[in-house]
C-alpha cells in the first residue's frame, strides 16, 4: 500500500536524484506551481539533482524556453530529458523511414531540428500521407478533437504498413481547466486498428536511458535505489518507475484528482480503490508536489 506523505522533504533525504514530470506536477500548462518549485529548490539546495523527465514531443531547449515563460526558475532543476529527444534519435536513425507524414501542431515542428548526437543521420523529408514511408506523431492537429477523426488516414496508413513513431505517450493533459488529447491517444487508436506504434517516452525504457545519461553528464552515478520518480500519470510516471525498479511519488491532484477525491490531499479510501483499479503501486502519494 502506498504511503501518503505531507511533503517531499519527508522522504527526499533517501534519494540522490529526482525524475520529475512537468505537466500536472510542476506546472498546469499555463503557469508554475510555486510550492512545487520551492520543493525542488530545497532538494537541490541539499545537493540533490533534478532531472525534468517529460513526455513533451520537443527538444529540451524548447521545453526550457516554455517552462521559463511559465515561471519555472532554472535553480529548480539541473537537466531535462524529453520524449521528443528520445524519439528524434530514433527518427534520425531511420526507425520509420526517410519520407515522413507529420502529425502535430506548428509549434511541434522543432521535432525535426538536427540532432548532433546521431552520426550520419537520415535525411528526413516531410511528405503527404500518400507518399510517406512512416508517420511521426507529436500530437493531434486539433488537441480538442476526438482521436476518431483520424480513422480514415489511419486505415490507409495501416493498409500501407506504415509504422507510427509516437513522440509523446501521454493520452491526455489538462491545460488549466481544459483537457486536451495527446499523441498517445492517437498511437493507441492506431494500434487498436492493427497498425504498429513505436513509443519512446514514459513508461517506455528509452526515455529512462536518456535520463540516466543526463545524470551521467552531471557527474552523478545514482543507483536505482537512489532515484525517485515523481508524476501524476498512473500509466506513464508510476508504471514507468515500476518498470525501472525505482521508487515513485504519485501526485494525486493532477490527472486523477477526481478519482482520488483530492482537494489538498487524497482521500485514503478513494486512493486505495484507484490504485487497485489501475493496478499501480506507487511508493508514496501526495496531493500536490510541495
Amino acid at each position: 500500500m502506498t504511503q501518503i506523505i505531507q511533503s517531499l522533504s519527508e522522504v527526499s533525504d533517501r534519494y540522490d536524484a529526482l525524475f520529475v514530470d512537468l505537466w500536472g506536477c510542476v506546472h498546469n500548462g499555463i503557469e508554475a506551481y510555486p510550492d512545487a518549485v520551492a520543493a525542488l529548490q530545497a532538494f537541490r539546495a541539499k545537493g540533490g539533482k533534478v532531472v525534468l523527465l517529460t513526455n513533451a514531443p520537443r527538444p529540451r531547449d524548447s521545453v526550457e524556453r516554455q517552462i521559463t515563460k511559465m515561471g519555472v526558475p532554472d535553480d529548480a532543476w539541473d537537466t531535462i530529458a524529453t520524449s521528443g529527444d528520445s524519439a528524434r534519435a530514433a527518427m534520425f536513425t531511420g526507425a520509420v523511414g526517410q519520407k515522413i507524414w507529420f502529425m502535430g501542431e506548428d509549434h511541434d515542428k522543432s521535432f525535426f531540428k538536427p540532432l548532433a548526437i546521431i552520426d550520419n543521420p537520415v535525411d528526413i523529408q516531410q511528405v503527404p500521407l500518400e507518399e510517406a514511408e512512416g508517420i511521426v506523431c507529436c500530437g493531434p492537429f486539433d488537441p480538442h478533437a476526438d482521436p476518431d477523426v483520424n480513422r480514415p488516414q489511419f486505415l490507409y496508413a495501416k493498409q500501407k504498413g506504415l509504422k507510427l513513431l509516437c513522440a509523446n505517450p501521454d493520452i491526455v493533459v489538462d491545460r488549466g481547466e481544459r483537457r486536451e488529447w495527446c499523441a498517445g491517444a492517437l498511437a493507441r487508436l492506431y494500434t487498436e486498428m492493427g497498425g504498429e506504434s513505436l513509443y519512446f517516452g514514459k513508461p517506455h525504457p528509452p526515455i529512462y536511458d536518456l535520463a540516466r545519461r543526463r545524470l551521467t553528464e552531471l557527474g552523478v552515478d545514482a543507483s536505482d535505489a537512489a532515484i525517485l520518480a515523481i508524476g501524476d500519470g498512473p500509466h506513464t510516471d508510476v508504471d514507468g518507475a515500476m518498470g525501472e525498479d525505482i521508487d515513485s511519488l504519485f501526485i494525486t491532484g493532477g490527472l486523477a484528482s477526481q478519482e482520488t477525491k483530492t482537494v489538498d490531499q487524497p482521500d485514503a479510501d478513494a486512493l486505495s480503490d484507484y490504485i487497485q483499479k489501475e493496478k499501480i503501486a506507487p511508493t508514496f502519494s501526495i496531493g500536490f508536489l510541495r
